[in-house]
């Protein structure tokens, strides 16, 4: 299945089918994937994510949800490859994403200085260009100043499995063959993160009104990185006048491992990057090479006899389109949450009468899809086209809180939905990446404090797979039910 719904990742790591030249395949080093893994045994990679779709490309690593007891100090004892922290701040307004970006911040480094410990943060944002920029990483920078001065700021976002890449400063989506600039899809028409340009100068200008002009970005550009490998990544890093603002172009994994060990270099040269990325890089930092996806046998709960729940809010129209197939599935349960119920201040009357279909339907072993209402419902502000969001997931939220049976297998559709799904429908602290569903598709493990210790949890990104992909895994896990001993 492709990630991107058109072009497919090749065995190369790179994008394949009727595409321009400057995409051929560059395959990886896995010498330099072994550079990468054999770092500082004393240095934690910690990733700050806005979102909880970011661990789209990881595996055998913790996410921490919950950070007010300990829960950092505990997940940094351990030598991960990479701990993820979900502030889950693309749901929140500025000021509220700035508060918790500052609370993790200084709870982590405490934890760091306790323990003896070196940083390497990285702020892992969408591949679409939305969310909090420049506010994150101004105030991770400034957090860090102290104890691990930032030069500058390296922006990453392309996304390989998703069909995401940059070139000469341009971030592109793949579309039907086609390198698409990124500021002329519907991302960039996102009611809470808006924006017009598709190179990365000129949309950090935008982002920052002004206070880095594009001029001021300089890019790093594919034949650099390339010719020159790791070694003329870092002269170039270390070229660059502090403190900077860059971009990086890539195009393949392999990209992304040259940039994430020049880095490296030139942190040991004394120039300490902070990357603001998508989830490619975080893979390639972090030195893991690509697993593949689970097979349905490790998707699915070994104990329930239940049927499998789909919970669907993302308003993307990728979402939809896969919605739309979804329900067409026999023997498939349909559970509408009524947005405009919710709005209209009957919330506590939707949700009970939610939460009471989803346990009679599981429990008689039916699969079911528990959606939203498909009407998008704005504000006249970003603000408040946020907070609509967040009461239409809170209820969502309180209907999965209330269930009493556990289900066959688990998805949640689109970030914020998942995210709030997790950390308040399931009462998550600390849960574990298990990999991949599908290309850019995480599956998490619960942990004992929720209902369901051990249930996979499957987080599927709203602008994630062609039309056909949720349908198909789907599909898949009913199938895999079906034939497993007294499975419904």
């Amino acid at each position: 299945m492709n990630p991107a719904g058109h072009a497919s990742p090749d065995a190369a790591g790179t994008l394949s089918g009727t595409l321009p030249s400057w995409l051929a395949p560059q395959a990886t080093d896995p010498a330099l994937l072994g550079q990468l893994r054999n770092g500082n045994g004393r240095c934690r990679l910690v990733v700050l994510d806005d979102d909880p779709t970011g661990m789209q490309t990881l595996y055998g690593i913790p996410v921490v949800l919950q950070w007010q007891q300990g829960e950092i100090r505990a997940a940094l004892q351990q030598d991960w490859p990479a701990v993820y922290i979900l502030t889950n701040s693309r749901s929140m307004d500025a000021a509220t994403a700035a508060a918790t970006v500052r609370d993790v911040m200084r709870r982590l480094v405490t934890a760091a200085q306790e323990l003896g410990l070196q940083l390497r943060v990285v702020s892992r944002s969408d591949s679409t260009l939305r969310g909090h920029y420049p506010l994150e990483t101004d105030v991770m920078a400034e957090e860090l100043s102290d104890v691990h001065p930032v030069a500058g700021t390296l922006l990453v976002p392309a996304f390989i499995e998703g069909g995401r890449v940059t070139h000469g400063g341009v971030h592109y989506l793949i579309e039907n063959g086609t390198p698409v600039p990124v500021g002329q899809t519907e991302y960039a028409r996102d009611p809470a993160f808006p924006y017009r340009a598709s190179s990365l100068p000129d949309w950090v200008e935008e982002k920052t009104g002004g206070r880095v002009p594009a001029a001021q970005v300089p890019v790093l550009p594919l034949h650099l990185l390339r010719e020159g490998g790791p070694t003329a990544v870092a002269a170039w890093l270390q070229r660059l006048p502090v403190p900077f603002v860059a971009a990086a172009d890539a195009v393949c994994q392999g990209d992304l491992e040259a940039i994430a060990l020049g880095a490296r270099l030139a942190e040991a040269a004394g120039v300490n990057v902070l990357f603001r990325t998508a989830a490619s890089m975080v893979r390639a930092l972090a030195g893991l090479e690509d697993c593949g996806p689970l097979p349905p046998a490790r998707l699915t709960s070994a104990r329930s006899r239940a049927g499998g729940l789909c919970v669907v809010g993302s308003f993307v129209s990728r979402s939809s389109e896969q919605l739309t197939q979804l329900l067409a599935l026999p023997d498939v349960h349909a559970t509408e949450l009524d947005v405009g119920r919710i709005l209209g201040g009957e919330t506590a009357a939707e949700v009970t009468r939610v939460a009471a279909e989803l346990n009679a339907q599981l429990g008689q072993g039916r699969h079911v899809v528990l959606y939203t209402s498909r009407q998008l419902h704005t504000g006249h502000s970003a603000d408040r086209s946020l907070d609509i969001g967040r009461q239409v997931s809170t209820a969502l939220t309180d209907a999965v809180r209330q269930l009493k049976v556990e289900p066959g297998f688990l998805i949640a559709k689109g970030g914020i939905t998942s995210h709030n799904v997790a950390l308040h429908g399931l009462n998550v602290h600390v849960a574990q990446v298990l990999g991949q569903a599908l290309a850019g598709v995480p599956v998490w493990t619960l942990g004992p404090e929720t209902p369901f210790p051990g249930l996979p949890y499957i987080v599927f990104p709203g602008n994630v797979g062609g039309p056909s992909s949720l349908v198909e895994l789907f599909a898949a896990l009913q199938a895999q039910r079906q034939a497993t001993p007294d499975a419904p």
